[in-house]
């Protein structure tokens, strides 16, 4: 009788002889496209927690809007893991490959950089369709107030607080993705990545491709100059990649990188091969 789901050590090598092995040795066309896909799938989901959030603090409080946000947020990796796409946080897992020798650090180094730009020109293609639809103007500017707060907050962080908080972010996304090849069905899938990326969401933990898209609408609507929000002086191309982009997607890469890939790698298939 097949199990419901794989158990961890099935993931963990699945992952280190196969999936990431395959993501390593893809083409740079193929990389390309679907890190575009990619940006742009993350952006729908922040823009999805931009509308849903905006006007829900007055009436329901802190903690359940942050709630429902991080709940509509989660539609994002569920396009990129069920939809396929290739996105940068999710491929930190790659370095299980590499531990296990099954491939090299400059194909893991390949991978990221092109994924990674990639991701950036996706979620800044998405900011742009959005700010140029107009959507924005909804509830009178409302919704473009609140993105523009969601960038000023961003880009305030300063260097250490955006980067623990982009550990927790990654160390959950990874887990969301490490589930969700656990199911053997859509709708299993969809409840892996639920929950995981409802909880980075809510928790208030940064994700930097979530922020290519974040960022960039705020600076968009820095030129339309909203009465509601003023721009923070910070939100500019410094503040985007080099205050925020530099610390969050170093500390994603240690919330997935090694609290999730190193850390099961050394216990599902390191200690298994000294057991054997």
């Amino acid at each position: 009788m097949q199990m419901e789901c794989k158990n961890p050590a099935t993931i963990a090598a699945d992952l280190a002889n196969s999936v990431c092995v395959k993501k390593v040795k893809s083409s740079v066309f193929n990389l390309t496209v679907l890190g575009i896909l990619a940006g742009a799938f993350i952006g729908f989901g922040a823009w999805l927690a931009t509308v849903v959030g905006h006007d829900m603090g007055a009436s329901l409080g802190l903690g359940m809007t942050k709630f429902m946000m991080g709940a509509v947020f989660s539609v994002g990796l569920m396009l990129v893991v069920i939809a396929g796409a290739e996105l940068f946080t999710g491929n930190n897992l790659i370095v299980l490959s590499v531990l296990e020798k099954k491939a090299s650090f400059g194909g893991l180094m390949r991978n990221w950089s092109i994924v990674y730009v990639a991701n950036l020109i996706g979620s800044v293609l998405l900011a742009l369709i959005i700010f140029y639809g107009g959507l924005w103007k909804t509830g009178g500017n409302a919704v473009g107030n609140f993105a523009m707060g969601i960038a000023n907050g961003k880009v305030d962080l300063a260097f250490w607080p955006a980067f623990f908080r982009a550990i927790g972010c990654n160390w959950l996304v990874c887990l969301a993705v490490w589930m969700a090849l656990s199911s053997r069905d859509t709708v299993g899938k969809v409840f892996a990545i639920f929950f995981p990326i409802m909880a980075f969401v809510a928790s208030g933990f940064e994700h930097s491709i979530a922020n290519m898209f974040f960022i960039p609408m705020g600076l968009l609507l820095k030129t339309v100059g909203l009465a509601g929000v003023e721009a923070s002086s910070n939100l500019n191309m410094y503040g985007f990649l080099v205050k925020n982009e530099i610390p969050v997607t170093l500390g994603n890469i240690v919330g997935g990188a090694f609290f999730v890939a190193t850390l099961y790698w050394s216990v599902y298939i390191r200690k298994q091969k000294e057991i054997a």
